[in-house]
């Protein structure tokens, strides 16, 4: 169980979640050293013991399923590293990428535990809001798609194909680093202020795990922050939210 209601930040308490989360990494270093760092630090506030494990998934293979089509196949793919999480421990998993969630109808079927699903997190807060028209940064695969189409009801304005080249090749440069910069800050602002300005965008949704590096502390434009929102459903479940 988690922490009784009522402990303050900072004291300790002898009580250890029961949640074993299980994290699919290798996606995305960046992102994962990201999650790994905000789980650890909530569970230290409370003084509670983080049972998590961890997988590594070849990225590169991964890219080539979602490239080529194949989610039957990468749904195999997660769902056998799923299965090696589950032996570890774990009673819960997650994937700390948004891209693989293309595959997330098979894996929901094939998974032998429960996900803790981004799309998921990210409809409901998009709903919450009752945003109507938003626009996604993120891989290709993400902003092409608008979340794949899992996500009903809502707008999702696809920007210019000159846009969307750059806010691929800015993504992979922060996947390929794992670090943010001002400089692709300044150049994802750049471009939401267009899509907000030509488009009528509401809201930029950060469909892409590794933009928590470059917008941790926020924004200066309207955003549903997708790592944030999974991050916070992980700590719900392991009883810390």
């Amino acid at each position: 169980m988690g922490a009784a209601s009522g402990d303050r930040a900072g004291e300790e308490v002898n009580v250890e979640s029961e949640t074993c989360i299980g994290v699919v990494g290798g996606l995305g270093v960046g992102a994962f050293v990201y999650y790994y760092e905000q789980l650890a630090n909530a569970h230290l506030a409370r003084g509670v013991p983080m049972r998590l494990v961890m997988v590594h998934a070849d990225m590169a293979r991964g890219l080539q399923h979602v490239r080529n089509g194949e989610t039957g196949l990468l749904a195999d793919y997660f769902a056998e590293l799923i299965g090696q999480l589950a032996a570890a421990g774990a009673t819960v998993a997650a994937i700390p990428a948004v891209t693989p969630h293309i595959c997330l109808p098979e894996l929901r079927v094939r998974s032998p535990l429960p996900l803790i699903s981004i799309v998921d997190e990210t409809a409901r807060e998009i709903r919450s809001r009752g945003l109507k028209r938003v626009a996604l940064f993120g891989t290709r695969f993400a902003v092409e798609t608008g979340l794949f189409g899992m996500i009903e009801g809502v707008e999702f304005v696809r920007p210019h194909a000159d846009e969307i080249d750059l806010i691929h090749a800015m993504y992979f440069e922060i996947v390929d680093t794992a670090a943010g910069s001002g400089r692709l800050r300044d150049g994802f602002t750049a471009i939401a202020k267009t899509l907000r300005e030509r488009d009528g965008v509401e809201a930029i949704v950060l469909a892409g795990t590794e933009l928590a590096l470059v917008f941790g502390d926020g924004a200066d434009f309207p955003i549903v922050d997708c790592t944030r929102l999974h991050l916070n459903a992980i700590l719900r479940k392991m009883g810390l939210g």
